[in-house]
């Protein structure tokens, strides 16, 4: 659907020459915009379930990788894992809170991604901050504690906690992120 929704939406409005011209623009639009997982997934969980020659090749090249994909995955060696990412108001603050979640072993590594700045919204009125953004990668199992961790070291009355799961990566790499926090 994703994909047919970018080819109508493009050759609808354009004249078929300027379309033969800005189609690659086009699909790069559609792959960045709606992701890579949108276009293989069919092939690519109906290949395992069917046990084709494209499941056994994908299966062994992943294996290969060092690749693993998070759901029903049978590994002992990893545990479900999520980024979260946290915003702080400048790079002292994000210095000084990444130490402390490392420290406390809540996450096995923070990243610091300075100079963004967020537009909200806070109380009635449209902001704009400067900022610098944490992107912490932890077991799911630590949320609420790097949460209440974030919460208590923070200078925002209503600190950013948001969490996504980690469905797949480099096993090395998500046993890495076991390894280096607490249980």
């Amino acid at each position: 659907m994703a994909s047919t929704l970018c080819s109508s939406v493009s050759s609808s409005f354009l004249p078929s020459s300027t379309l033969r011209r800005r189609l690659p623009l086009v699909g790069a639009f559609c792959v960045l915009s709606l992701g890579f997982s949108n276009f293989y997934a069919p092939l690519y969980s109906s290949a395992f379930k069917t046990g084709s020659k494209l499941g056994s090749h994908s299966q062994s090249r992943a294996k290969s990788s060092s690749f693993i994909r998070m759901e029903g995955s049978n590994s002992n060696t990893t545990v479900p894992s999520i980024v979260v990412y946290v915003t702080v108001p400048n790079k002292e603050a994000g210095k000084k809170l990444a130490e402390s979640i490392v420290t406390e072993k809540l996450a096995a590594c923070v990243n610091r991604v300075p100079g963004i700045e967020s537009v909200y919204q806070w109380q009635g009125n449209i902001e704009t901050d400067s900022e610098e953004l944490l992107i912490i990668k932890t077991r799911q199992s630590l949320l609420e504690a790097l949460t209440e961790h974030v919460k208590a070291n923070h200078e925002y009355d209503v600190p950013e906690v948001i969490s996504l799961p980690i469905t797949g990566g480099n096993l090395r790499y998500l046993e890495w992120i076991k390894e280096n926090t607490k249980e």
